[in-house]
């Protein structure tokens, strides 16, 4: 009996399959096809569900990473995607199971250091990933492998702003009352910005509330859901500031937008995004095949030059004037904040709570 025939049977007898009893038998039936092939012949072509942000951010991934590196070569891509609160959530609901849904999880550094205290994503076999070899030494973690990352700098509209802040703690100045544009994607940076301000270390963000009350009253923030929808606020001029990374304003003047980008005095708060195997991962050879496409060397710098994120990996081949736009410099690096993982792990539910109550009500 054919996997379509066994389907048909199931729904005779009144067994309706699930969504996840298909993929199952999907999976089975194909492990069945390939019996007796050679090993090399029977490595690709499974099913990888991939939890991950929607939006541009997907569609960058799909095009230069899950098309001509994995469903070229025969592997079927299923997405589960989301912001990261909803999938983290999921995850941990899928601890008390046998078997997960998802292969891979796009993560930020911090919130993959908290599902891996967790347990909710484990540590990963390096040996398997082989481009793991050349990523930057300082990115890496027994659980995480980092992709691109970025810092949180102040972004401006050149026409409107002729002298931009040149600090997070010039934000608070009531001059920019309804011109500053926030998003929710980016709350618990943004604690930690107000943190720096008020205490002056990453740590410090029970200091930093009443400051961020402070502006959310003296400053009344326009608060956007989301990246691309902040990106239309700075176009349509409903906003003439923004605290986002510096990777999303240099994509934001590559697609037409004249804007200039502030280094903080503070120094700007680093993000690193990358993805992680859950625990139950289903299918934990196919997840290994994702990771290592996910740092290809030509991917990268493809995926760099299209996002204007540095790439974790050492040998994507980038012109020496692209990396100097996307990176940082020397002195910027050395000015770096760096989450303390522990700290935000601890705290980052508490935290979009508080924001949801407190900033983000009308």
């Amino acid at each position: 009996m054919n996997e379509s025939e066994r389907l048909r049977e199931l729904h005779r007898l009144g067994a309706a399959p699930s969504r996840r009893n298909v993929l199952i038998g999907l999976g089975a039936a194909a492990g069945l096809a390939s019996f007796g092939l050679p090993r090399q012949a029977r490595a690709a072509g499974g099913t990888i569900v991939v939890s991950n942000w929607g939006g541009d951010w997907n569609e960058r991934t799909r095009k230069f990473v899950e098309i001509p590196l994995l469903e070229d070569k025969g592997y079927k891509i299923v997405h589960d995607l989301g912001m990261e609160p909803e999938r983290k959530a999921k995850l941990l609901a899928e601890r008390a199971i046998r078997r997960g849904s998802i292969d891979v999880i796009h993560l930020n550094s911090s919130d993959g250091f908290e599902m891996k205290q967790q347990d909710a994503i484990g540590n990963l076999d390096f040996k398997k990933i082989p481009n793991s070899g050349d990523l930057v030494k300082e990115l890496r973690s027994d659980y995480f492998v980092p992709w691109l990352y970025s810092g949180v700098v102040i972004l401006y509209n050149k026409d409107k702003v002729p002298n931009p802040p040149t600090s997070y703690q010039e934000l608070w100045d009531p001059k920019w009352a309804g011109r500053l544009g926030l998003t929710n994607q980016l709350y618990f940076n943004y604690m930690l910005m107000a943190g720096l301000v008020k205490g002056g270390t990453m740590t410090s963000v029970d200091a930093g509330r009443d400051s961020l009350v402070e502006l959310r009253d003296k400053v009344q923030p326009r608060i956007y859901a989301g990246h691309q929808q902040l990106a239309a606020g700075l176009a349509n001029g409903e906003v003439d500031i923004a605290v986002n990374y510096k990777a999303r304003g240099l994509q934001w003047i590559n697609d037409g937008l004249k804007l200039g980008v502030q280094y903080p005095a503070e120094g700007a708060i680093a993000v690193t995004f990358g993805a992680g195997m859950p625990q139950k991962a289903p299918n934990p050879d196919d997840a290994y095949a994702y990771l290592n496409a996910l740092i290809d060397p030509t991917a990268m710098a493809g995926l760099s030059a299209a996002s204007f994120y540095a790439p974790a990996n050492a040998k994507a081949e980038l012109s020496p004037e692209l990396r100097a736009q996307i990176d940082f410099s020397a002195e910027e690096k050395a000015k770096l904040k760096f989450l303390d993982f522990g700290y935000v792990a601890k705290n980052t539910s508490e935290w979009l709570e508080w924001w949801t109550k407190n900033v983000t009500r009308s």
